[in-house]
């Protein structure tokens, strides 16, 4: 049976070398740093972790992991892949973890590529799990045009609405949607071994605006997100970034 300690967590960062819309976008320069120095960062500003962990087969990529103050476990060739998912890459972090001896509670995965995720971002998900009796925290924010009004494509390449029923409504009538920003997971690690996702039984949302939820996997997201930053850094919250 395994024992999990109740008082740890830990951070999986994951980062693989082969990125392609976006070549080398884990250490991609942004604002004068490599992309995966903030998260970094923000998880050791955070002072929640046992042990921050970025998994990668990339000898660069490790060596600036290691300088910004994280563990690097090299990543088996199989999970290097287009293929292969960031669930795989922590359960089998986990794995390593556990022939180890540690048994963490908590897992919270953090996309290297998401540099406006702060720590205080990472602690407020954290503790909305904790008083919400959630097994599972992602960062969510909303989407600039409301998927209700979606349209598909049909065999002949005319348009209609995906969801005709909600068509004709204005917007204030639909209904709250949330969206995954591909930044920042917390879960249960019991939870997350059985069930295999971070999209999990008692899952909910912690809140964050569009312009610090860009997860840079194109130039043009890129551009986006230096923009942004740079407002932000010069308005009225110089902590915006880590």
């Amino acid at each position: 049976m395994k024992v999990f300690d109740s008082e740890c967590n830990i951070c999986i960062v994951p980062a693989r070398g082969g990125s392609k819309r976006l070549p080398r976008k884990n250490i991609h320069p942004f604002l004068g740093r490599p992309i995966i120095d903030y998260t970094v960062e923000a998880a050791r500003e955070s002072g929640l972790f046992a042990r921050i962990i970025v998994s990668t087969e990339d000898r660069e990529i490790g060596e600036v992991a290691r300088a910004a103050g994280a563990e690097v476990y090299e990543r088996p060739e199989h999970l290097a892949t287009d293929q292969a998912g960031v669930v795989e890459v922590c359960l089998q972090t986990l794995e390593v973890l556990a022939r180890e001896g540690m048994r963490p509670a908590r897992l919270c995965c953090l996309y290297a590529t998401a540099p406006m995720r702060t720590a205080a971002d990472i602690t407020g998900a954290l503790q909305l799990m904790e008083t919400s009796g959630a097994n599972g925290v992602m960062a969510v924010t909303c989407y600039s045009i409301s998927p209700c009004y979606a349209l598909m494509k049909n065999p002949k390449g005319y348009l209609s609405f995906v969801w005709p029923e909600m068509a004709e409504l204005k917007s204030q009538q639909l209904p709250e949607i949330e969206v995954d920003n591909g930044s920042t997971y917390w879960v249960d690690v019991e939870a997350f071994i059985e069930q295999k996702t971070f999209y999990t039984d008692r899952l909910i949302g912690y809140w964050m605006p569009p312009e610090r939820s860009i997860d840079i996997d194109t130039a043009d997201d890129l551009v986006l997100a230096e923009y942004y930053a740079r407002r932000l850094l010069h308005g009225s919250n110089p902590k915006i970034l880590p």
